[in-house]
């Protein structure tokens, strides 16, 4: 295991260069030692969703070998789980194996926003909402972290494409940054305190996020409480002494000295404080003292056990679309026609620096016979992945099959050229040739079951035709045997969509603002992301967020609302299990204030809760909705505020499917705004101190004039001399105003 720093060690102890040199990479994944003092080096490798440590040749791209390690579901199939505990669960195994291998921190949780689903990287990334993604990543990290293996919160901010990604600008405005694409790192660095939080490769607002004094120190630091050290993503550094002055602790990986010997002029020339890189130093040493406090791991790996929870985790993260008249589970005696490449051939994760060299791998077909029977299961390719072949010939093959069997399970996906990292997809289509099997197959067989395999979200236009859809995404090593237990009813599905399916491309809301052009993308959907968008443009989609059936059914009863003393509203809600099967339901709690003063959409998620029931049983689900969850930023103030009045309460099984409401009274903050001729005649009228005053000196002139208020209310006060009031008298309510604002 990792030493630990000497005791007696410190800043003060190294030199200017070996300072400079703690804050850089020696290699691709270890930083560098100060062997005189003792200060070992550490290795940071990446996840998120399993190990991926290299030896030999090194790379960030997934190209090079690495140890064999547990292959869990990619984020796009843990977040559908709505599962924080299952997610901390993973996360323990995830830190069992880096203490095994001696790995002192993984790369991961990613929780960017799903802003688009032609994003290539969706399937390390859990939502498109930032409450999934801040509960499910916090879950990681506590489990990564119980273990003594730091956690890298990632990738710090606003990484939500992969064109040009290490110089794009994100160009997003205050309220849909702070409330959409920074609440769930939020969230994460709040409730849980990550080891590292990764900055990404991009600009924000036009500055590059290694060097942005105002995300990596005012926010990161100042308003959230972060204590530990921020980590470049892997070549994300665009001026190293910048890096330093802003926040930014570590580079990785080495740049072989040169930016250290930048460093170290930087400071002998006056352009850096000695003062600033001390700080850094000292939070990397603090780094290296917790990983060499780590007890030593006991091995080897149990790779049975974790291949079993890797095999629970991807039976929670299947979403069961649709399931007209009972089609599944599947009965043992049914004959069965398994029908495409990804039946034998899966895809289990996605390319790129998240590629696991998984210690076994499990196929769905194998799996399928397991359940059914080889006399009852037959295969057929019905097309290649990489579209080689005799396309007519398997096609034909696979149709003869399915017109001669009961059921057809038709597995159909996105090949993996077509996602991953460092590129953008061109469109949510599945391949043609697989859209012509689908249709052959339908005309010989009808009993269809569509089993999805893809890292993003997917078209459907065949919906309406087959009666039954399984959406797997990417499942892990044991994905294989996952789909089969759903299947055949072993595991009865729970899962839940963390990110709408739309009907078509041009629907989403960041279609035509996405991927953006000459490095600058606008984020011109705003506040409207995912769910938001379709519910405020009253738009169809295919299927809702949220949404995800099982084969028992629930009822969700009649919801109550109160307001506890610390100011969250805790929501309390019965739920019975109404069919013959146990089950789990995912309860979502999504609020909305009417009448609000800013712009909100139709209804947001703010609680959820996984609960897992028996035939017939009832439970009381109890469900938090933090205050400051219910908080919009205010850019009048440039903080946070909650809005009072009286909010609704959404229950339901989709963010389209809800089952009960009920409303609840919110005090509102008290907002302060800065009163000044430029203030308008609403604002001066809503400031405690004088807006009784003017409201009176109004009505003694004109009387009870509500008409005259109203019309008023946008004016600046000092635009309108001598009306409704004399200026002397504007001027001075304002300085009074002033002043009492400036009185402790």
């Amino acid at each position: 295991m990792t030493e630990g720093v000497p005791a007696d060690a410190s800043v003060a102890d190294l030199s200017l260069e070996e300072k400079a040199s703690l804050t850089s990479g020696a290699d691709f994944w270890t930083t560098k030692p100060i062997d005189r003092l003792g200060i070992p080096s550490i290795m940071m490798t990446d996840g998120p969703h399993g190990l991926r440590k290299q030896g030999g040749d090194t790379d960030h791209l997934g190209l090079a070998g690495s140890v064999p390690a547990t292959c869990f579901p990619p984020a796009v199939g843990l977040s559908a789980s709505f599962d924080p505990e299952l997610a901390e669960r993973v996360g323990v195994a995830l830190g069992v194996e880096s203490a095994i291998e001696d790995v002192a921190v993984i790369l991961g949780p990613g929780i960017n926003i799903k802003r688009s689903p032609l994003c290539g990287r969706n399937f390390e990334y859990m939502s498109e909402d930032p409450i999934v993604s801040g509960a499910l990543g916090a879950g990681l990290v506590r489990g990564i972290e119980s273990q003594g293996v730091g956690s890298s919160l990632k990738h710090f901010a606003a990484n939500n494409q992969e064109t040009d990604r290490l110089r794009v600008s994100a160009d997003v405005d205050p309220r849909p940054l702070r409330e959409i694409y920074l609440r769930g790192f939020q969230r994460v660095v709040e409730d849980t305190q990550p080891w590292t939080v990764m900055c990404s490769y991009n600009r924000l607002n036009g500055i590059h996020t290694s060097e942005d004094p105002w995300l990596l120190t005012k926010v990161l630091r100042d308003e959230w409480g972060f204590q530990g050290i921020v980590v470049s993503d892997w070549g994300a550094v665009n001026n190293r002494v910048a890096g330093i002055a802003a926040g930014l602790d570590l580079e990785m990986p080495s740049s072989s000295g040169r930016t250290d010997a930048e460093v170290v002029a930087a400071v002998r020339e006056g352009r850096l404080e000695e003062g600033a890189l001390d700080v850094v130093v000292e939070r990397l040493l603090a780094l290296i003292r917790k990983a060499g406090a780590r007890p030593a791991a006991i091995g080897p790996l149990d790779v049975d056990a974790h291949h079993e929870l890797a095999r629970e985790v991807a039976g929670r993260s299947i979403v069961l679309l649709k399931n007209d008249d009972a089609t599944l589970p599947l009965a043992s005696a049914q004959s069965v026609a398994v029908i495409g490449a990804f039946a034998q051939e899966p895809r289990f994760q996605g390319a790129g620096s998240s590629q696991i060299n998984p210690t076994r791998l499990d196929n769905a077909l194998d799996q399928i016979v397991g359940h059914g029977g080889q006399d009852n299961v037959f295969f057929a390719q019905g097309f290649t992945v990489d579209a080689s072949g005799e396309a007519d010939a398997l096609r034909a093959a696979a149709v003869a099959l399915a017109a001669s069997t009961d059921v057809a399970l038709l597995f159909l996906g996105v090949p993996a050229a077509e996602e991953s990292e460092g590129f953008d997809r061109e469109h949510i289509d599945l391949p043609a040739v697989q859209l012509e099997l689908l249709d052959a197959v339908l005309a010989v067989n009808p009993n269809v079951v569509v089993v999805l395999s893809n890292g993003g979200v997917v078209a459907l236009p065949f919906t309406d035709r087959v009666p039954a859809i399984l959406e797997t995404w990417l499942l892990g090593q044991a994905g294989g045997s996952a789909v089969a237990d759903v299947l055949y009813g072993a595991v009865n599905p729970s899962g839940k969509l963390a990110e709408t399916i739309p009907l078509r491309l041009e629907d989403t809301p960041a279609f035509g603002n996405f991927p953006g052009e000459f490095g600058h993308v606008r984020y011109g959907e705003g506040l409207l992301v995912g769910y938001r968008w379709y519910d405020a443009k009253g738009l169809d989609v295919r299927y809702p967020f949220g949404h995800g059936l099982s084969y028992t059914t629930f009822e969700i009863g009649d919801a109550a609302a109160s307001v506890d003393s610390g100011g969250d509203v805790i929501v309390t809600v019965p739920v019975t299990n109404t069919g013959g099967v146990a089950g789990r339901e995912v309860v979502q709690v999504y609020t909305s204030l009417p009448g609000s003063t800013v712009q909100r959409p139709p209804r947001e998620l703010k609680a959820f809760e996984s609960v897992l029931l028996e035939p017939g049983q009832t439970t009381d689900v109890s469900l938090t909705v933090r205050r400051r969850d219910l908080a919009y930023w205010d850019v009048r103030v440039d903080g946070w505020v909650v809005e009072g009045g009286s909010y609704l309460v959404e229950v339901g099984a989709s963010s389209r499917d809800i089952r009960s409401s009920t409303t609840v009274d919110v005090d509102g903050d008290a907002v302060s705004l800065p009163i000044s001729m430029d203030s308008s005649f609403e604002e001066v009228l809503a400031d405690p101190t004088v807006g009784p005053e003017l409201q009176a000196a109004i009505a003694a002139q004109f009387g009870d004039q509500d008409d005259l208020v109203k019309m008023l209310a946008n004016f600046p006060v000092g635009r309108l001399d001598g009306f409704p009031l004399p200026r002397a008298e504007i001027i001075a309510l304002v300085e009074k105003a002033g002043a009492a604002q400036r009185r402790p």
